[in-house]
C-alpha cells in the first residue's frame, strides 16, 4: 500500500479533470488572454473569465474583476503587505503564521517600518479575538491571519476577528492556504478586505497558480508590487490603475487557471460539506485510535474536535521526528512531512520547537482501509522500537 499523507503541502492526487483541462489547453487552445482577437485569444479570455467568476461565487464575492492570479499564495501575501503598509503603520498578526506571512512583515519591522504586534495563541494553536483587540492602537492598519494552521490544523475565530476589525476600521487579510476547499468561507460574512488563496493544496488544482481577492476599499491605497505589460494602455508608461490589470503585470499561467478552475468545479459537484465531513471522519478516527496508542504524543484539544481541518502533528516519546517520518515513508510507504513545517513560531507556541513534529495530512482521495493501515503501522513502529 503507498499513501500520500502530505496534503496539507500539496494535494495528491488531482481530479482527471484537472489534469484533462491543462492538457486541453495546452494542445487545443494556448492562447494569451487580452493580447489579440484571434480565437485562441478569445476562447482563453472565455476561460479567464470563467476562473474569475467561479472563484467569485466560490467565496461569495460580486466583482469579478477584483479576482487577482498570482503565482502562489506567497506571491499573493507579499502583494498585498507590501502594497498596504507605509512607514508608521502598526499590524497584528499571531504565532501560528506560516513565513509567507510572518517573513514580510518581520523584514518591514526590522527596516523600521512597520510596528509588529504578534498574538500568541493557546497551548492547543488557538487565539483569542480578545487577544487580538487588546492589541489595537490608533495607527493599527491591517490584521493578517490563517484561516487554519498548516502544522496542527486549528481554525482560528476569523469571524470574530472580522468583526473586531470592522468595528474598529482597520483591514483584515485572512491567509486561507489551509481552509479554501477544506471550509466553507464568505469573504462578506467574514468582513474580510483581502483573501489570500492557493490552487495545489485542498482547491486541487495545479502547483503555481494562486491568488487573491481584493474589495474596493483595500484597492484604493494598495499599490502594484510588479509593474509591466497588461495588454491594456499599452500607450503608457505608467501601470494600470483598474483592476485587475493594476496587479496583473504580464502573462498569466493559463494551464494553471484551467486547471484551478477545473478543481473548484470538482468541490462544487462533490458538494463542500460532503468534502468536509469525509475528510473530519477520516481525522476524528485516526485522532481517537492514536490517542490509544501507548507513547504517541498529540496535539489537539479534544474538546474542540470540530475546530481543526483535516492535518494533525504528532511525536513518539523518545524518538527523533526526523527518524519517524523516515520509517513511516521508507518501511511504509506513508508519504509524511517532518519538520518545522515552515511554521517556526507555531512550533514555539506549541511546545515543539526545535525538532518540530511529524504532520499527517487528509485528503478527500483517502480512505478508510488506508487510515486503518497508518495507525497500524505507527503501533508496529513502536512495538519494534
Amino acid at each position: 500500500m503507498n499513501i500520500y499523507l502530505d496534503n496539507a503541502s500539496t494535494t495528491f492526487p488531482k481530479p482527471k479533470a484537472v489534469a484533462d483541462s491543462i492538457y486541453n489547453f495546452l494542445t487545443k487552445i494556448g492562447g494569451n488572454p487580452g493580447r489579440a482577437n484571434h480565437d485562441n485569444a478569445l476562447e482563453t479570455n472565455r476561460l479567464l473569465i470563467e476562473a474569475r467568476e467561479t472563484i467569485a461565487n466560490f467565496f461569495n464575492f460580486d466583482k469579478i474583476e477584483n479576482i487577482i492570479f498570482t503565482s502562489n499564495i506567497t506571491s499573493s501575501i507579499n502583494i498585498l503587505i507590501n502594497g498596504i503598509l507605509k512607514n508608521g503603520d502598526h499590524v497584528i498578526t499571531s504565532s501560528m503564521e506560516h513565513n509567507s506571512v510572518i517573513r514580510p512583515l518581520y523584514r518591514l519591522k526590522e527596516n523600521h517600518i512597520i510596528e509588529l504586534d504578534i498574538v500568541s495563541a493557546n497551548n492547543f494553536g488557538f487565539i483569542s479575538p480578545k487577544d487580538i483587540e487588546n492589541k489595537i492602537k490608533e495607527n493599527t492598519k491591517l490584521v493578517i491571519l490563517n484561516h487554519a494552521s498548516n502544522v496542527f490544523g486549528s481554525i482560528q475565530p476569523i469571524q470574530e476577528v472580522g468583526k473586531l476589525c470592522k468595528k474598529h476600521n482597520i483591514f483584515f487579510i485572512i491567509d486561507s492556504a489551509q481552509s479554501a476547499g477544506v471550509l466553507s468561507i464568505d469573504f462578506k460574512t467574514l468582513n474580510l478586505s483581502a483573501l489570500a488563496f492557493t490552487g495545489h493544496k485542498s482547491l486541487f488544482g495545479p502547483q503555481g497558480i494562486g491568488g487573491f481577492i481584493i474589495n474596493d476599499d483595500l484597492n484604493s491605497i494598495c499599490s502594484p508590487y510588479t509593474l509591466g505589460g497588461t495588454g491594456s494602455l499599452s500607450y503608457s508608461l505608467t501601470q494600470p490603475d483598474f483592476l485587475p490589470d493594476k496587479f496583473e503585470a504580464g502573462t498569466l499561467n493559463m494551464p494553471g487557471i484551467c486547471g484551478l478552475l477545473e478543481g473548484i468545479k470538482f468541490i462544487n459537484n462533490e458538494g463542500i460539506n460532503t468534502i468536509y465531513e469525509k475528510n473530519f471522519y477520516l481525522r476524528s478516527h485516526l485522532l481517537e485510535e492514536l490517542h490509544n496508542i501507548n507513547n504517541v504524543i498529540l496535539y489537539d484539544d479534544i474538546n474542540k474536535a470540530d475546530s481543526y481541518t483535516s492535518c494533525l502533528s504528532l511525536n513518539v516519546k523518545d524518538m527523533d521526528t526526523s527518524e519517524l517520518s523516515y520509517i513511516l515513508d521508507n518501511d511504509y510507504n506513508i508519504k509524511n512531512r517532518s519538520g518545522l513545517h515552515c511554521a517556526p513560531l507555531a512550533h514555539k507556541t506549541v511546545g515543539t520547537y526545535p525538532s518540530g513534529t511529524v504532520r499527517l495530512s487528509i485528503s478527500y482521495f483517502n480512505t478508510l482501509e488506508e487510515i486503518n493501515y497508518v495507525i497500524n503501522s505507527i503501533n508496529n513502529i513502536i512495538k519494534l522500537k
